[in-house]
């Protein structure tokens, strides 16, 4: 084991559930430039942010010494996970989105949500690494 498992670091890249939540973003991204132009600083803003806020804080959870951090850094990333999957669906009752486009982009955040939740799990079953 080398000294940066030992210390409790892990490289964000190497989980799946944040290249997910990252490809999660990347759709977010392209979904709200067709947003009305008046929610540059609402709803836009609000779903961008909250979005990028997953991917961070698994990345920045990895970077922490410890697995408690790590699991404190997940629960937030889950926290966003549900800010966003609420202002999916306001974004789909404003006519904002497709159908499609909302089922599609709830699935990943489904998706997202139950691979924090089992990271989680096992963060709180062991004390090794991932």
């Amino acid at each position: 084991m080398s000294d940066f498992r030992k210390r409790g670091m892990r490289n964000f890249k190497d989980l799946q559930v944040w290249h997910k939540s990252h490809l999660l973003t990347l759709k977010i991204y392209k979904l709200t430039l067709s947003f009305p132009a008046d929610e540059k600083f609402g709803l836009i803003s609000q779903l961008r942010r909250a979005s990028v806020s997953i991917a961070t804080n698994i990345a920045e959870g990895c970077g922490r010494g410890s697995n408690t951090e790590l699991r404190r850094f997940f629960d937030i990333a889950m926290g966003s996970a549900s800010e966003v999957e609420y202002q999916m669906l306001l974004a789909y009752d404003l006519k904002y989105v497709s159908e499609n486009n909302y089922q599609e982009t709830v699935f990943c955040i489904e998706e997202v949500k139950k691979m924090l939740t089992s990271y989680i799990k096992k963060i709180k079953s062991s004390s090794s690494d991932l």
